[in-house]
């Protein structure tokens, strides 16, 4: 009780809080971000991406399991959000053989992987024509991502930002300049990307 009340003082205000793998598997992720000056997780997915690293070495601080890769659940939703193409006949909705990915028509496309669903075949990754769905982004275990929201200001985190190698995280306020390549996902993630753009096509 205590920890949830921890976690109502620190966001109030703010909307309801949903963690990555929320936004991710149930399609919860906000369709249009407002800036705030509330600290936002940063991620650089050209970083990431492009990184000479086979496996995320980001620490996390996850309260419920500690040997989560809260990253993982993030890099995808941003992965989703960002780079996803939204094709009008999704190559990879079709190959999964457990209906596990979904294209949500009411949210602009938007795709959403049902985890439990998921068996880790990575078919939908071979069937992308456009390589945006990664096979490291595809854990056979399911990974969250909580912001960190109620530990905000405590020693050491969030622990990703402190401990990614090559830089690809950290905390900026919601309301910063952005630039092109910038972008606000949900209500507590923003992230670096070159981004695909349906009026540029």
């Amino acid at each position: 009780m205590a920890r949830e009340q921890t976690r109502t003082d620190k966001t109030a205000g703010r909307p309801a809080v949903r963690s990555a793998a929320e936004e991710l598997y149930l399609g919860g992720v906000s369709p249009e971000p407002r800036p705030d000056a509330f600290p936002r997780l940063f991620i650089d997915l050209d970083v990431c991406f492009q990184a000479d690293c086979r496996a995320c070495d980001a620490q996390c601080s996850y309260y419920y399991h500690p040997d989560n890769q809260g990253v993982l659940s993030v890099g995808e939703l941003a992965t989703y959000a960002l780079i996803c193409r939204r094709c009008e006949h999704p190559h990879c909705v079709d190959a999964c053989p457990r209906d596990a990915l979904e294209q949500r028509l009411d949210q602009g496309k938007l795709l959403i992987r049902h985890n439990l669903r998921c068996v880790n075949c990575r078919s939908c990754s071979h069937a992308c024509p456009y390589g945006t769905i990664l096979p490291e982004l595809l854990p056979r275990y399911a990974h969250n991502c909580d912001y960190c929201l109620d530990r905000r200001g405590e020693e050491a985190e969030p622990l990703c930002a402190r401990t990614c190698s090559h830089g690809a995280l950290e905390l900026r306020a919601g309301d910063s300049d952005l630039d092109e390549n910038t972008f606000l996902v949900g209500d507590h993630l923003m992230v670096r990307s070159r981004h695909w753009r349906w009026e540029k096509a």
